[in-house]
This record gives C-alpha cells, structure tokens and sequence, in this order.
C-alpha cells in the first residue's frame, strides 16, 4: 500500500516578496530556496513546509483564493497568540473550543486564513 509521506502546499501570490516577508518575518519560517526566473520560493518552520509561486500562463488564474484554510498543530498556542496578535490580522482570537483544541486564526498578506491549534490535553499535561 502508498504511503503519504507529507504534505507541501503551494500558496499562490502576486506579492511575491511581501509574501515570502510575511512567512520569514512574522511566521519566523526560513527561506531555504528561491528561484526568482521561476517565481517559486521553498520555506520552512519546524516540520512544516510551504512553497510559495507567482501564477504563470499554465494555469487558469482568476485572482488569488483558497477555499479553506491551512491547520498548523503547534506545541503552546496561546505562546504564539501573544506573538502574532498585534502582527497580523486576526480572523478569530484565541479559545478553547468543543472539540478539545486550544486555537486562533490569523489572515496571511494574500488573504488565506491560518489557524494554529493545540490539543488541550497537551496543555494540561505540561502544567
């Protein structure tokens, strides 16, 4: 059977450089590779991995959107709500939420929404 190994989403922008500003500078990712002929960009944090890329004439592009948004499990959410609060523009502030998930979501520079979540059973383990 296949196994998945993991998954690199490739965020579209036309803001190439704020982009890839807003992920080094306010997410704290690194930039580990950039190809400014190909507009495509490799950064990551931890275990997580992103690829940033400007639209080009092979794909179908009617403006910048995703309909979702990406989930990251962190290890102290509410750590990183008090980093990023004054940041960034919130979507929703921190709480705990029904489904045991100690969580909040800010908006990138594109728009795409970024929830940050932990496990409230890893928070009260740590206590």
């Amino acid at each position: 059977m296949t196994k998945f190994n993991s998954l690199r989403p490739v965020l579209w922008t036309e803001q190439f450089d704020e982009t890839i500003g807003f992920y080094t500078q306010i997410l704290g990712f690194t930039l580990r590779e950039r190809n400014d002929d190909w507009q495509w960009a490799s950064l990551q944090k931890d275990e997580v991995q992103i690829m940033l890329t400007k639209p080009n004439q092979h794909e179908k592009f009617n403006g910048i959107g995703f309909t979702g948004s990406f989930y990251f499990t962190v290890n102290n959410a509410d750590e990183l709500w008090e980093e990023l609060k004054d940041k960034a523009k919130i979507c929703y502030e921190i709480e705990t939420f029904d489904w045991e998930m100690r969580e909040f979501a800010i908006y990138d520079n594109n728009g795409y929404i970024l929830q940050f979540g932990q496990d409230i059973h890893e928070i009260s383990s740590e206590e």
